[in-house]
């Protein structure tokens, strides 16, 4: 009990959390400057560096960084909009979950890199196609999350809430939601992560700015040093967006278990 509580203070799990990235970040540099990993394969830390720096000067670090955040941000967010209202009425109405159930969970398990080329004859080469690509590979998956969250939340609370002459949008907004939402921040946070790893599927054909496109551009020429940068950067914003989420988390739902992750 007393080893729960003391791995629940935020500055020590920000310190454990600190010395593993400076364990990795050690046995990177011992892999590649003592030879024991060619550089084609493992590309020493001060090159990374050094591409960061050759991408500022030519104009691509920002620029990328911010057309990628801005395509899984408008993906996502169109799959989180449509998703949320989906999933609590598959959870709480049973003709909509036999109408719609089976759909969501055939079309969760397409491969979204197949669906690439009837993105681009449906929406084009645009932005459009990028935003699509992460929707496909986040909306299905966030439906079924929050129609499992949603009927998670006592049935009791209900009917007790109708019991006490709630009307249905009263025992919804009173009841529901505020059991149900906990655990749908935490699915969105588990979500954008997901709309992040399909950032270089988005931008794998017809794109000519991006992270995924650096990294698959830097593929052709066996730049691996571009490809570690562009690696670090997509993992430094999903880290921190899934820190903004904990952070809503605490400051939107401070009575939930999950607000003390």
């Amino acid at each position: 009990m007393g080893t729960t509580s003391r791995y629940n203070r935020p500055g020590l799990r920000a310190g454990l959390g600190l010395l593993t990235f400076l364990f990795f970040g050690l046995l990177w540099c011992a892999l590649s400057y003592s030879g024991a990993v060619k550089p084609l394969f493992l590309p020493r830390p001060d090159a990374v560096l050094r591409s960061f720096g050759a991408m500022h000067e030519e104009g691509i670090l920002w620029r990328y960084t911010w057309d990628s955040t801005y395509r899984v941000m408008v993906g996502w967010a169109l799959a989180a909009v449509l998703a949320i209202p989906l999933g609590a009425a598959i959870a709480t109405s049973r003709r909509v979950a036999a109408t719609l159930g089976p759909l969501m969970e055939f079309a969760r398990y397409l491969p979204v890199v197949a669906l690439v080329p009837l993105t681009l004859l449906y929406f084009g080469i645009g932005d459009a196609q990028k935003f699509a690509i992460i929707f496909l590979g986040t909306f299905f998956q966030l439906v079924l999350m929050v129609a499992d969250t949603v009927s998670r939340v006592p049935k009791d609370l209900l009917r007790a809430a109708y019991t006490l002459g709630a009307s249905r949008s009263q025992a919804y907004r009173l009841v529901l939601l505020p059991g149900a939402l906990p655990g749908i921040l935490d699915d969105l946070r588990i979500t954008i992560g997901w709309a992040w790893t399909y950032l270089v599927v988005a931008e794998l054909v017809a794109a000519n700015s991006g992270l995924g496109y650096m990294i698959l551009r830097a593929q052709r020429f066996l730049a691996i040093d571009r490809i570690f940068a562009g690696l670090i950067i997509i993992g430094l914003l999903g880290l921190l967006t899934d820190w903004s989420f904990k952070l809503l988390t605490r400051l939107t739902v401070p009575w939930s278990e999950k607000a003390e992750r």
